[in-house]
């Protein structure tokens, strides 16, 4: 007879199928880092209807991405260079949002040197 609480057998199996849609036993979100596997979800880089290359985002990353509806309104079976063009536009955008993500941290870490000690800063040595 098992020991474990139903709610707890329950929340595994989510926890499991989560993982296994994600493809990743460590999933986190490629533009904030989110790790926790309940606020996780794929991104088709180009849309659905346009590929089906997906990288993991957290649900706020996504949204900031994409519009759910927007693949409702996808034709059926779009020509090669369509594909290929949504493809180009969807990396644009998410490697536009990693910019913009790299160029902050970019700055804290410039701003954090100047009051860190050294070796990690310049605070205390010479400038």
């Amino acid at each position: 007879m098992s020991t474990t609480p139903p709610s707890d057998l329950t929340s595994e199996r989510k926890k499991q199928r989560a993982l296994q849609r994600l493809g990743s036993d460590h999933p986190q979100c490629v533009t904030c880092a989110e790790a926790d596997w309940r606020c996780l979800e794929l991104h088709h880089v180009a849309g659905r209807a346009y590929d089906e290359s997906t990288v993991i985002l957290c649900r706020n990353c996504h949204r900031k991405l994409s519009d759910p509806g927007d693949n409702h309104d996808a034709p059926t079976d779009p020509p090669r260079l369509e594909r290929v063009g949504q493809f180009l536009l969807g990396l644009a955008a998410l490697l536009l949002m990693l910019a913009a993500k790299l160029m902050t941290s970019g700055n804290e870490l410039l701003a954090a040197a100047k009051r860190c000690p050294a070796p990690d800063g310049w605070a205390g040595g010479a400038t």
